[in-house]
């Protein structure tokens, strides 16, 4: 037999303490995973809403480039698109949501404006530019709602299982700790009142 579930009140006190514990700690979990679950709806519809965005201007971004190659032709357009440097200023920062770390995306989004002269090329090729920068900025804003979700639904998982051990193993388990050790402890006071009174009534005898 566990120590613990000796009936004295030092165990009976040390069970109650640590069933307010465990019911107070499924509060604050079903707290985070409320918190988190409303955190992780927004973050889908804005990512319903961006990959929207991306799908029209990416059509859109094709059809400036279709009309460029047409204008210039596919060689002098492949030519230009070589000169467009790497986009290297992004940069990955983290913030916290109930103790999930999710990704902040920062970047320089005017650090490569041109790469070509104006002299050499017809308006298609600036439209081009322009919707194809678009097109970047929603995939970056997109890369990093999406990761947020996935880190936010994992965490709920996480979450979930935490408070589902506390709600059906943690909590019956000292709840009927509690009880035993309240009962036996009645009973012994029971037995120890009905001593006294055999005791009381055999002496007066």
């Amino acid at each position: 037999m566990d120590p613990r579930e000796f009936p004295t009140k030092g165990n009976l006190i040390l069970a109650k303490n640590s069933l307010a514990l465990a019911k107070q700690g499924y509060e604050l979990m079903d707290k985070k995973r409320n918190i988190l679950i409303r955190e992780l709806m927004d973050l889908i519809e804005e990512a319903k809403d961006i990959q929207e965005e991306i799908d029209t201007t990416f059509t859109r971004a094709y059809a400036c480039l279709q009309r460029a190659n047409i204008e210039h032709g596919i060689s002098w357009v492949e030519e230009l698109a070589y000169t467009v440097p790497i986009e290297d200023s992004i940069q990955i920062q983290t913030r916290s949501i109930m103790g999930t770390e999710i990704p902040h995306v920062k970047y320089d989004a005017h650090a490569n404006e041109m790469t070509y002269a104006f002299g050499d090329t017809h308006e298609s090729i600036d439209i081009a530019r322009e919707a194809f920068r678009q097109v970047k900025d929603l995939t970056i804003e997109l890369s990093m709602v999406e990761n947020s979700a996935y880190r936010l639904a994992a965490s709920i998982k996480k979450t979930q299982k935490r408070a589902n051990a506390l709600k059906n193993i943690t909590i019956p388990t000292y709840s009927a700790l509690v009880y035993n050790i309240t009962n036996a402890l009645e009973e012994k006071e029971r037995e120890e009142f009905t001593r006294l009174k055999v005791i009381k009534r055999q002496k007066s005898k």
